[in-house]
């Protein structure tokens, strides 16, 4: 990689800049996200509708992260509450 390649990514970084930042701001937001959630499930099983109540984000937003960390093995499903699984964190995470 010579210095001409070195200008071109210095010169790409830097039109990309706004889109680069926001990404990073999307990422920290999703990991804190992820944190909260995450808090939430540690101790004790909890279904979606009291993660969503407890971390006050919206139950669609809490189903998309936990299918997603499931999908990972990040959280398993424990048992059911009535209708809604149970869901805590997997002994990997």
């Amino acid at each position: 990689m010579g210095k001409p390649d070195k200008e071109a990514m210095k010169a790409l970084r830097q039109q990309r800049k706004a889109y680069i930042d926001r990404a990073k701001q999307e990422i920290k937001k999703q990991r804190k996200l992820i944190k909260a959630i995450k808090g939430q499930i540690r101790e004790e099983a909890k279904t979606v509708p009291r993660i969503a109540a407890a971390t006050k984000l919206p139950s669609d937003q809490v189903l998309l992260f936990i299918a997603a960390m499931r999908k990972y093995g990040q959280v398993i499903e424990v048992d059911k509450d009535g209708d809604y699984f149970t869901y805590k964190l997997s002994a990997e995470a």
